[in-house]
């Protein structure tokens, strides 16, 4: 273990210590602590005046949702339409190796910040919200086509799940995680959390967003899908488990699933990307076998 390693392992024991010892004499303390340690991303904006040079040149459009804005990026092209979901501590340009391939084809492509990343607003990032950032996107600029990374594909699999007729026909999803669980367990585990704070966790999604950890699964959302997917998962991703993405497609019926290695969990490949346009824009692609 480096000394740089040695040291976060060292801070991460000592905050979970610390929580788990707030768990019994000041439980909501301790529920508050790990919440914000869990939902708030430590980096991933930029300032308006800081904006990478692959997103200076689009044209731009700020959504207000509630309490929330959120940025989108457009790529203008033909009548074809394609959105980009980012996963966590990230941003818009992170489809800087993905925007070549997909330009090919003439599309439209919108790219969007999610909360708390890029030039969205708040501290917070939760998949509901970020569904609910999608859906906003979805009902304006009415794209047939959504691919996303990592946790950005887990919203997009929950935005389909809870908006099912919409104008989208077909997903591409990388890297993404299927449960909430496992992410916790790994949280839990990182920090040294005792099993009490599971439970305050579990009654703090409860209370927050109405369901249990165990009820946020890709893989029963899948379950229930028309629309045809893609989904992608690297053997080496060291950051969401390979098993999760087998967990999305095995109860996806129009889907397929493609296993990659090496990639790690970013997943910037040409040929994989040869195999995302096959898939969106071949003739004779809309039915799939998983």
């Amino acid at each position: 273990m480096g000394i740089k390693k040695g040291i976060r392992f060292i801070t991460l024991k000592s905050v979970g210590s610390y929580i788990n010892l707030l768990s019994y004499v000041r439980p909501q303390k301790a529920i508050e602590l790990s919440y914000a340690l869990f939902s708030q991303p430590r980096v991933g904006r930029f300032p308006k005046e800081g904006l990478p040079k692959i997103l200076k040149n689009t044209e731009t459009e700020t959504f207000h949702h509630n309490e929330h804005h959120f940025q989108t990026y457009i790529w203008k092209g033909n009548e074809t339409k394609i959105l980009l979901v980012h996963g966590w501590e990230s941003n818009a340009s992170r489809w800087k190796k993905t925007l070549p391939h997909l330009q090919k084809s003439g599309s439209t492509i919108i790219a969007i910040d999610a909360p708390a990343h890029g030039q969205s607003s708040g501290k917070e990032f939760n998949i509901p919200l970020y569904a609910e950032f999608i859906n906003k996107a979805v009902e304006k600029y009415q794209p047939t086509i959504i691919i996303g990374h990592s946790i950005g594909g887990a919203a997009c699999v929950y935005h389909q799940y809870l908006f099912p007729n919409t104008s989208i026909n077909k997903m591409v999803i990388l890297g993404a995680p299927s449960d909430l669980k496992t992410l916790i367990d790994n949280y839990i585990a990182m920090l040294s959390l005792n099993t009490k704070m599971f439970s305050l966790l579990e009654t703090k999604f409860i209370n927050r967003f109405n369901f249990k950890i165990s009820d946020f699964s890709g893989q029963k959302f899948a379950s229930q899908f028309n629309v045809a997917g893609f989904i992608a998962h690297d053997t080496s991703d060291k950051i969401v488990a390979f098993e999760e993405g087998k967990k999305i497609a095995s109860n996806w019926k129009n889907s397929q699933f493609i296993e990659t290695k090496g990639l790690g969990h970013g997943m910037h490949d040409d040929e994989l990307y040869e195999k995302v346009i096959e898939f969106l824009f071949s003739e004779g692609s809309e039915t799939l076998s998983s």
